[in-house]
């Protein structure tokens, strides 16, 4: 594997690249923000370690801004900071696993290889996706609820697979607007609202349970509500 490491504490960087190594994987190490994301968005990598509290660009901020881009690079988070909902919102954000300060190498090098483990067989793999009972065929883009056939309009379908795929993180306005509109700029209209308020009627109007959350002040997020 070539893994990028993201990481300020000297000592923790060089362990992580020294045992990663030695296991037989090429390691990149960045040791502050600036140039972790230049480094995490001009090469390619199968997986990151990422800090979460770096200097110049936090950890988050990276991780935020590899998903905006579309980037599905396994991001396992290390940090100090181990409150639940501390995992839960970096998990939430786009992080793909959460490790808390002190660790075991040996859990670290497990579970990076078990993130490229399911990034490769989900990629090979993936041909239908469900939440609650909302189904999606991503072949012929059928989606059901309830046993009903919903029918979509291209670019409704188009915003409701690419949520679907995120499952479990927040997409962004600016992640819809880059991915589902090809813009990479905010052309200042609620073309994403109205979307999103059309696809909430055909999927969610009459059923108890929402399939599409609002995450205030962020975007809007798909998972299954206890």
């Amino acid at each position: 594997m070539r893994i990028l490491a993201i990481e300020d504490d000297s000592a923790t960087s060089e362990y992580i690249k020294k045992g990663l190594e030695e296991s037989g994987h090429t390691v990149d190490l960045a040791l502050d923000g600036k140039d972790g994301i230049f480094l995490a968005t001009s090469e390619k990598y199968d997986a990151i370690v990422l800090d979460r509290n770096m200097p110049f660009i936090d950890g988050i901020t990276i991780l935020q801004t590899l998903r905006a881009k579309g980037d599905k690079t396994p991001v396992l988070i290390l940090s100090t900071m181990g409150a639940v909902q501390d995992r839960v919102e970096g998990l939430r954000l786009g992080g793909d696993d959460y490790l808390v300060k002190p660790f075991s190498f040996d859990e670290l090098i497990a579970r990076l290889e078990a993130l490229v483990r399911r990034s490769v067989n989900h990629t090979e793999s993936i041909t239908s996706i469900s939440v609650l009972d909302l189904e999606v065929d991503l072949l012929s883009r059928r989606v059901m609820r309830a046993g009903l056939e919903i029918e979509l309009k291209p670019r409704e379908y188009k915003l409701l697979e690419y949520m679907l795929k995120l499952k479990g993180q927040v997409v962004t306005r600016t992640m819809m607007l880059e991915n589902i509109w090809d813009y990479n700029f905010d052309p200042l209209t609620n073309v994403i609202d109205v979307h999103i308020s059309r696809l909430r009627k055909k999927i969610d109007d009459g059923h108890e349970k929402s399939v599409i959350h609002t995450v205030k002040g962020a975007g809007y997020i798909i998972y299954e509500e206890d």
